[in-house]
């Protein structure tokens, strides 16, 4: 059993049990001394082979701890960072989420935002221009929304689906 003021290193295998009686058990990823903050990388709840769950232990919730196999070489070096990807995904993502928080205090009908969101899906270069959504610079869509053929085909395989779905059951209706 672990002492209380032990660290942890990084590749250890260790077991916990929880003041819930829950026992958890994985590999050592990080080990924070003040805050007493353990990281596990346990199997996967899902049951994916190539992927893991990390589990954050607080360990003063925590009534036993044992280690079940210490590492003591130095563990491998990191991964590296794209850090201008990460940057750039961080900044598009706050676009993202500035255009929408912008759609919803200018007063766009939840139609018009789901007509920006099917179009940006599609066309990263659209933004919004009070009501009107501008495509490229060059298309401007103003409202009403309800006009645009994204609606037509929406109702339309609305439709589609509830056909087929009755043919279904009239055919297993007359199979029976």
């Amino acid at each position: 059993m672990a002492a209380p003021g032990e660290c942890f290193s990084v590749g250890s295998q260790v077991s916990c049990r929880t003041c819930q009686e829950q026992r958890l058990q994985g590999e050592v990823v990080a080990f924070d001394y003040p805050s007493k903050m353990l990281a596990l990388k346990c199997p996967s709840s899902s049951g994916k082979p190539n992927h893991a769950d990390i589990l954050l232990v607080n360990l003063q919730y925590v009534s036993e701890v044992e280690i079940i196999n210490d590492r003591t070489e130095t563990p491998p070096p990191l991964a590296s960072l794209n850090v201008s990807k990460l940057a750039n995904k961080a900044r598009m993502e706050k676009e993202e989420k500035l255009s929408q928080a912008y759609a919803i205090s200018a007063g766009v009908s939840l139609e018009g935002q789901q007509l920006f969101q099917t179009i940006h899906k599609t066309i990263k270069d659209c933004k919004w221009q009070e009501k009107n959504i501008v495509v490229m610079e060059e298309v401007v869509i103003a409202p009403p929304y309800q006009v645009e053929k994204h609606f037509r085909d929406v109702e339309s395989q609305k439709v589609m689906q509830r056909s087929q779905a009755q043919q279904t059951q009239k055919e297993s209706a007359l199979s029976s």
